[in-house]
């Protein structure tokens, strides 16, 4: 149990670290000038998302954008519903998807596909699901004028509804804000000390370029955190910020989309390597399910409820500072990290057997790797 308190000093202080100085977009400062935004959105059997997520867009506290929204061979009604808005706003361009090739992953050949379409001089990747407040652009733009950023990321708040992504969405949310202290993406060189969400990325046109765009990361699955260490490896200024407050998604509506969203992911977070992602869960499992089980064995009463308190107050802080269900995080914690490292499980096991699949696609896993 010393091992666990130690590990979980650690991640309280990195907790705290960031409640206390994480950089928050809802915190920019004003625009120095208003370059030409292109927000691009890659949209795929998304008829249910799309509407609100353009309506957002086209109520920006900004003069000078551009929105491109390209449907991803759906099958439902999502290509219908981007032509109508194209056809009333004159800032909007529906773009028809080409077949996905070989070799590419899904979203990152319509990302590939909407940046030969963008006139921007910044380039605003973001999903459906996203919902930007009115001052999203203004505020990216000014944070990454004011820091002479090249790729600025938010993670968005995260918008739960249903028990299983009360419980599992926020402990993703927490790898984060728990586990790397954001400003070391802004003043590290190190490729390992980069983060992304691909639920918000924006890079000014000559980053992107540099970086070689989404065809650089073609087959990567978690191709947000790979275009953040390209970055640093050209030498490319990046911050990663919290989106909370300012751009809001939800990201899975059912247990069964919680389930496989998060198995295309998470293993991919530590790039298939199968003894770091041991390592991280054993990690897991011992910092914030095993003090819940061994606070009932007499020897280890103590130092499992100081453990617990130590949850706890992570979980709180979080909570608190970046609007996590507070109950739920609180009180269920071990319950919603044990399901989140089930999940990972399943991914590994998923990505191992080559069976992962994605809104109708078969992901080939020898390609992604």
């Amino acid at each position: 149990m010393f091992i666990t308190i130690g590990l979980l000093a650690i991640v309280l202080v990195v907790t705290l670290f960031n409640a206390a100085t994480a950089p928050m977009l809802k915190n920019a400062d004003e625009c120095q000038n208003h370059p030409r935004i292109s927000v691009l959105i890659p949209a795929r059997n998304e008829e249910t998302n799309i509407g609100a997520c353009i309506e957002g867009f086209l109520a920006q506290q900004y003069d000078n954008f551009e929105i491109r929204v390209l449907d991803d061979q759906s099958t439902d009604n999502t290509g219908t519903i981007i032509e109508q808005f194209s056809q009333r706003y004159p800032e909007v361009q529906a773009i028809r998807g080409k077949p996905l090739p070989s070799g590419w992953m899904g979203k990152n050949w319509a990302c590939h596909q909407l940046s030969q379409h963008a006139d921007g001089e910044f380039l605003i990747f973001t999903d459906a699901d996203n919902r930007p407040a009115p001052n999203a652009i203004a505020s990216t733009v000014a944070y990454m004028q004011k820091f002479k950023l090249g790729l600025l990321s938010a993670f968005p708040e995260k918008v739960t509804v249903t028990l299983a992504e009360k419980l599992v969405v926020p402990v993703v949310d927490m790898f984060v804000y728990a586990g790397l202290p954001l400003w070391l993406t802004y003043v590290s060189r190190s490729p390992s000390l980069a983060a992304a969400s691909g639920l918000w990325m924006a890079f000014t046109r000559g980053a992107y370029q540099q970086i070689g765009g989404h065809q650089a990361v073609s087959n990567q699955i978690v191709e947000d955190v790979e275009l953040s260490r390209l970055a640093k490896r050209k030498g490319i200024r990046i911050l990663t910020s919290a989106g909370t407050g300012v751009v809001c998604c939800r990201m899975y509506q059912s247990f069964s989309e919680v389930w496989s969203g998060f198995s295309k992911n998470l293993f991919g977070l530590v790039r298939y390597k199968t003894i770091p992602f041991f390592i991280l869960t054993l990690v897991l499992f011992t910092m914030c399910v095993l003090p819940y089980i061994a606070v009932w064995f007499t020897p280890f009463t103590k130092l499992s409820f100081a453990a617990i308190f130590m949850n706890v107050t992570m979980r709180v802080i979080l909570a608190l500072k970046y609007k996590h269900p507070f109950f739920i995080s609180a009180v269920l914690h071990p319950l919603g990290v044990l399901v989140t490292l089930l999940i990972g499980i399943n991914s590994f096991y998923q990505v191992k057997r080559g069976r992962l699949q994605w809104k109708g696609r078969q992901i080939d896993m020898q390609v992604s790797k």
